[in-house]
């Protein structure tokens, strides 16, 4: 039998060798530089927006602030009627090299194989339509492309945060920027680590056009399945990462200042909303990587570790209750004071391990650093957050965004018994011919 010795620090380094590896990942990561002589330039790029919205300031913001990049051309994709209101936005904003196209129904994987066609370049990046980029990253985002073995590059992201806010929108948008914070640590930790990072963020993503152009991407994309019973229209950005890296494609991450996106999130409630539509996304992909395509745990191995299996097995607070009791139950037959020195160093290095990774947004924002309670009281809730989209995962809706959910049921639909015969007949046909 184990003792709580054992136990104990068999938790500890479980939970802890992941933080102290990724400290030094992140240290030691360096973006992949720019060329003397680059191949690419911002004219062999196509960036393509799928939005929900046809106007609105905040969406020709990003239009404008994409353009100043000076890509070969933008493809907006909005929905239905907003197509024409689109068009006269446009027309009277007089903004060259942008093209405006529609579905018929708010579904962000449809929107973005509607472009694809048209696109004409050989390189797409896909943005959302309300973030703001800097005039330096298309060379940043086009370095790792020179080689031909990277099929993909996400970038930096950052909280654009609220000017004045008031105290609920500082809160909340405080809790938002320590979750783009995190994600930045973590992409950028395992790219340095095993080449692996989550999932190329699709705020901003750039990939190859002929892997978007293949048929085969283009069936399984817009005919992903979850347990075999939905056929799943969320989720785009995870299935592409997957796709890259089932597909030999190297992935890349550009972490750099030069390679920062900004972005929104929501300040007030709905932050709530987006985390549940978050956690979600994550069990169903990473639950796909780890048990159905199995690529990740050869390939990544450190990401697998570090990222993946952090989804089933990280609860904040059953994690520290844990650690706190087995460390009491190991330390029972020590004198007292020797216990109370080791469980405020045990305190102490969980509370350090709770900002460490975060440091950087406290030095460039210091006055946040007397929010930090709040955000380890949110760690231990998300648990709940995270329990609850464990239990909803055939849910896809946003909650959170005007117009987004007008045809949710769309995005997570059940696939009927004439659908598999009619897939298991096309996968014997397509045998038969091979």
């Amino acid at each position: 039998m184990f003792s709580c010795h054992h136990v104990f620090v068999s938790f500890f380094l479980y939970r802890y060798l992941r933080l102290a590896v990724n400290l030094m990942g992140f240290c030691l990561h360096r973006p992949i530089p720019i060329p003397e002589n680059p191949r690419l330039t911002s004219q062999n790029v196509t960036v393509v927006i799928p939005s929900v919205q046809g106007d609105g300031g905040e969406l020709w913001y990003t239009i404008r602030s994409i353009l100043a990049t000076e890509p070969f051309e933008i493809i907006l994709v909005t929905v239905g009627a907003q197509e024409q209101q689109a068009k006269k936005a446009l027309k009277e904003l007089n903004l060259s090299k942008v093209r405006i196209y529609s579905v018929s129904q708010p579904n962000k994987r449809r929107q973005m194989v509607r472009a694809i066609p048209e696109i004409q370049t050989d390189i797409t990046i896909f943005a959302d339509d309300d973030v703001t980029w800097p005039s330096t990253l298309l060379p940043w985002m086009l370095a790792p492309l020179e080689d031909d073995r990277y099929g993909g590059v996400g970038t930096n992201q950052r909280l654009r945060r609220a000017e004045c806010p008031n105290l609920q929108q500082r809160v909340w948008g405080y809790l938002g920027a320590l979750y783009l914070e995190r994600r930045n640590f973590d992409c950028a930790s395992c790219m340095f680590v095993d080449g692996g990072l989550p999932c190329l963020s699709g705020r901003t993503v750039a990939y190859r056009t002929s892997i978007l152009r293949d048929p085969a991407f283009t069936y399984e994309f817009t005919h992903e399945e979850w347990l075999g019973q939905y056929q799943l229209n969320a989720d785009d950005d995870n299935f592409i990462t997957r796709w890259l890296i089932t597909h030999g494609q190297k992935i890349s991450y550009q972490h750099h200042k030069q390679a920062e996106v900004l972005t929104t999130l929501e300040d007030n409630p709905k932050f709530l909303k987006q985390c549940l539509r978050w956690s979600r996304s994550n069990w169903r992909s990473n639950i796909t990587s780890m048990f159905c395509d199995r690529h990740i745990w050869t390939h990544q191995p450190w990401s697998t570790y570090a990222v993946y299996l952090t989804t089933v097995s990280h609860w904040a607070f059953v994690w520290d209750t844990l650690l706190v009791y087995f460390f009491l139950d190991m330390a029972r037959p020590w004198q007292s004071d020797t216990r109370d020195i080791g469980l405020a160093l045990l305190v102490g290095w969980m509370f350090m391990s709770k900002f460490v990774k975060l440091l950087g947004h406290y030095i460039r924002y210091p006055g946040d650093f007397f929010l930090l309670p709040v955000s380890i009281l949110f760690g231990y809730l998300h648990g709940l957050i995270k329990g609850y989209a464990m239990l909803s995962l055939n849910v896809t809706a946003w909650g959170s965004r005007e117009g987004a959910d007008d045809d949710d049921a769309y995005r997570m639909r059940r696939v009927s018994q004439k659908h598999h015969e009619a897939l298991a007949f096309r996968e014997t046909a397509v045998c038969y011919t091979q």
